[in-house]
């Protein structure tokens, strides 16, 4: 851990820490949805929102008129977090019980995006992360909609991963007790899509089965 900051080391059980740039990237490329946190005027702030990576920055999008994007897009500090729930660690103990997960915390500044093409293509990174391969599926954005969304960037600098993986960690009196011990997994899936009401007599593109 040597020059890590140490705001970017756990309090608790650091030996699950990791600073290495294909652990973070695995973990944010994996996750859709992140939680961004700030203060303004000495209150606390955490928004959840969509993202994508690219590269080794962080995009978000918003309204122009959005108060939590015009907040961050001034350059405050912000601590931007994910985690992924892999199974529930069931053990003998209800003190002994966990998650294994897979965690990142960011410490980052926003970089607000006023290039129009880098801000038209963090839009298509981000539509084909939450839905692979539809952008040119879809309808093309118009100009109107481009102009009045707001997209922002955050270097990955200052960033940090925690995982927690195995089986439960009893005590060791415990150990003989009959009480199931194991692990319930937890797994993200997605499911059949299901059409609205304009789409019933619409083939389902290839993309989406």
């Amino acid at each position: 851990m040597k020059n890590i900051p140490s705001h970017l080391i756990p309090s608790r059980l650091p030996k699950r820490a990791h600073y290495d740039q294909e652990t973070i990237y695995s973990i944010l490329d994996e996750a859709l949805f992140c939680t961004i946190s700030f203060i303004v005027d000495e209150r606390p702030f955490a928004i959840p929102t969509a993202f994508v990576r690219y590269e080794d920055k962080i995009y978000i999008h918003g309204s122009v008129g959005s108060h939590f994007i015009r907040e961050i897009e001034k350059g405050i500090p912000v601590c931007i977090s994910v985690m992924l729930t892999d199974a529930l660690v069931v053990a003998k103990s209800a003190f002994s019980h966990s998650v294994n997960y897979r965690s990142v915390t960011i410490f980052s500044n926003a970089e607000k995006i006023e290039d129009f093409e880098t801000k038209a293509a963090a839009f298509e990174w981000l539509t084909n992360k939450i839905v692979p391969n539809s952008w040119s599926y879809l309808r093309p954005m118009k100009k109107s909609e481009v102009l009045k969304t707001t997209a922002l960037a955050f270097p990955i600098e200052e960033a940090s991963a925690k995982v927690r993986s195995g089986m439960p960690k009893d005590e060791e009196e415990d150990l003989e007790l009959p009480i199931w011990s194991g692990l319930i997994p937890i797994p993200v899936q997605r499911l059949q899509a299901i059409p609205d009401d304009t789409s019933k007599g619409i083939p389902l593109p290839a993309h989406l089965q």
